[in-house]
């Protein structure tokens, strides 16, 4: 079973990158949908359940930090771990969204081993992803 992931900010080149580090970072089966900012995130949540929520922080209309705390309101939303991505790098900022719930942060510029971390720390090894040492006590 594929992870599902939104990928949220409002420029569509970051998306792209975004999804396509996601996939290089060993998630190549995740399905993706996509939001240009927190309000159009929330309209999609409520449409399919979700494994993950990677956000940008700023963005127009409804931002990141936001979009976090509407998805704090709702038992269900609250349950779906946020992973923020974004040039915010002040500490302030960082211990902001963590407070808020968020799951992760990650500044941008980005590598796929740092998305990868966060990402195997929220939601663990892709599928598909255990070694076959790993696998050896599981051989029959």
């Amino acid at each position: 079973m594929a992870y599902k992931m939104l990928v949220v900010d409002d420029s569509q080149p970051m998306r792209s990158v975004i999804k396509k580090t996601i996939r290089a970072a060993g998630y190549g089966d995740a399905d993706f949908l996509e939001a240009s900012n927190g309000r159009e995130a929330l309209a999609l949540v409520g449409e399919s359940w979700l494994d993950l929520v990677v956000t940008d922080y700023n963005m127009p209309d409804m931002n990141g930090m936001e979009m976090i705390e509407e998805f704090k309101k709702d038992a269900v939303l609250a349950g779906i771990p946020v992973l923020v991505v974004t040039t915010e790098g002040s500490l302030e900022k960082v211990e902001a969204f963590l407070q808020m719930g968020a799951a992760g942060y990650i500044k941008k510029p980005f590598s796929p081993e740092q998305i990868r971390e966060k990402i195997v720390a929220i939601l663990g090894e892709p599928h598909g992803a255990e070694s076959e040492e790993g696998d050896a006590e599981l051989d029959f």
